[in-house]
Order: structure tokens, then sequence, then C-alpha cells
């Protein structure tokens, strides 16, 4: 029989760009997709509320203190974690279950169905890795080939490729990813009490029961836009997301390497803006000598994402506004 799966997510976006989202993974066949908006009043609710496959909840004071004694988590992440957990202990009647966020998509090789059935049923888990979209350089236009950046597991190899994909800062990225390198999960239903944190799932004393990967299913991140984008973000992530302090290096036995939070802060410190846009320049947008660096190493990857005519097809009504 084939599996059935879906996705939850707290999200926190543009309304076309959660649309954008939905749209992709309905198109995939998502049989559910569970959002959670952070913020209660998001005008994207009654567009979602409205699909018979999505299952849009308002995160207001109410809802969190039916979820939490404490009311809401100060951190997102504790929200995303809590949302996730609820979902596939009380909510979920799927078979798979995802967790990821708005800012990324699943870009399957083969239907997302056929990957799940494949796999044997002492997995309960499944890895999915990201790769990283890399955006259009300066004030050329979005186009719907899009063009990522992938990393190599096996870690000696995956070092080197670094540093030679990312001359300069390759020595203190993991893979030249800016975000993280451990992925998501897709767990399978039928664990009792699950745990869903951001990248692992904790039941019946094991983490993350019968993993196994999925090479052949990566997660696209958007995780850097222009420029202008990628520096709006900087500061949040900086003090509370993926670059804050708390983070690893990419190699701790590298004495010389260090995390994120300490290189863009010492860029910021030392150079200004002027650092942190070398920064970006060397690890982020499509350019043609970071693609030929990628290409040859066997790490750039291309993927067709026609967000436009997705997002009218499935949300038809809020696109012909």
């Amino acid at each position: 029989m084939t599996p059935t799966w879906g996705i939850v997510s707290t999200v926190k976006a543009p309304v076309r760009q959660v649309l954008d989202f939905a749209a992709w993974h309905l198109e995939l066949g998502a049989r559910r997709l569970h959002i959670h908006l952070d913020d209660p009043d998001d005008p994207v609710y009654p567009i979602l509320k409205a699909h018979p496959r999505i299952r849009a909840v308002q995160c207001d004071s109410r809802y969190w203190k039916r979820r939490s004694p404490s009311g809401r988590p100060e951190k997102h992440q504790a929200r995303q974690t809590l949302n996730a957990s609820t979902t596939y202990n009380d909510k979920s009647r799927l078979d798979w279950l995802a967790h990821i966020d708005v800012d990324e998509f699943l870009l399957p090789e083969r239907s997302v169905d056929e990957t799940l059935a494949a796999l044997p049923p002492a997995c309960m888990t499944a890895r999915i890795r990201p790769v990283e979209a890399l955006p259009p350089p300066g004030d050329e236009p979005v186009t719907t080939l899009v063009r990522l950046k992938a990393f190599t597991l096996d870690l000696p190899t995956r070092h080197a490729q670094t540093e030679r994909a990312y001359p300069e800062f390759g020595r203190h990225l993991n893979g030249g990813m800016l975000s993280h390198v451990a992925g998501k999960l897709f767990v399978r239903k039928g664990l009792a009490e699950a745990e869903l944190r951001i990248h692992n799932v904790f039941a019946g004393g094991e983490t993350n029961p019968g993993q196994q990967e999925l090479p052949d299913l990566p997660l696209a991140h958007f995780h850097a836009g222009s420029w202008e984008d990628w520096l709006s973000h900087y500061r949040f992530r900086l003090e509370r997301g993926s670059y804050r302090d708390e983070m690893k290096p990419a190699r701790q036995r590298d004495p010389e390497a260090v995390n994120l939070h300490t290189l863009l802060s010492r860029l910021e410190s030392d150079e200004g803006e002027a650092g942190l846009r070398r920064f970006y320049e060397e690890t982020s947008p499509d350019t043609p000598p970071l693609r030929a660096r990628l290409m040859a190493e066997g790490l750039l990857r291309e993927a067709a994402m026609d967000f436009p005519r997705l997002r009218e097809k499935h949300f038809p009504d809020w696109t012909a506004h």
C-alpha cells in the first residue's frame, strides 16, 4: 500500500512565501500540511484554512495555554518543536510526518511515496540532507532555474572540498553550508510519546530509532537571498538563529577554526559591512566562479522550481487578486 505523508511546520513569513511552500509540497503529493502560524493574526490564515489538505493553526494565547503550562515559549525553536510533537502524537494520521521550515523544500529524485515505501519496517526515522540555494547575484532576476550547493557526508572529503570551493572562508564552514548539515527527518507513525526536535526525534529512550539516510530526497534550503535580504536576517541569526554563539565550529579539532558567530562578529568588528559582504559574496550568490568551483567538486545541483505556476494552481483565488 502506498504510504501517506505530510509536513508540520511553524511559520512566520510573507504570504507569498508561505503559499509557495504549501503549493510546492501539495504538488509533490503531501496528504496533509499542518501549518502553525506563529503570528495568530497572519493574513495567510483564511487562504490556508480554505484548502482541504491544509490544517492551519493560529498560535494565539488560548492555543499556548492548552499546549504549555507556562504559555508561549520564548524561543522560536521551542515553539517549533512543541507544535511538531503535538501534531505527531495527537493530530497526525499520516504514515510519515516531516518537520521542516517554510524556507525548505523537498527535492525528490522520484516520488516521495516511492522513496518512503522502499524503507524497511524497522526504519522509523529517515534523514533528508540539505542543499542550499544560490540566489541570483546582484540585480539579476529570479528565474525558475534554481542552482544549489551540496556537501559530501564523508568528513575528510567534505573538509577538503570545502576549502577548495570557498578559498577564504572554507576552513570555518561545514560543507559550505551557512545553516545546518544535519538535515531534517521524516518520522514514521507508531512511536509512543515522541519528542520531535529541529533535527532529531526522541522516543522510548532512543534517538532517531532505525534511522536511514535518504540520499535521493534532498531538502532545498533557501537560507540566503540577496545581499540585502541576508543582511536583514543577519542580526537575528547571530543572536538567536543559526549563527548564534553556542553553535560548534565546523572543525572542532582545528584550533584555528571558529564558528560562524565568531567569524562574522570579527569581520563586522574589523571591517563593518564590507567584511560581511565579502563573506556573503564568496559563499552565497550564484556567480560563475562559485558555480565553477562547485561543479569541479561535483557539488552543484540544479532544479526547476516554478513557484508562480504552482501558486496559481493550488491557490487560484488568491493569485487572482
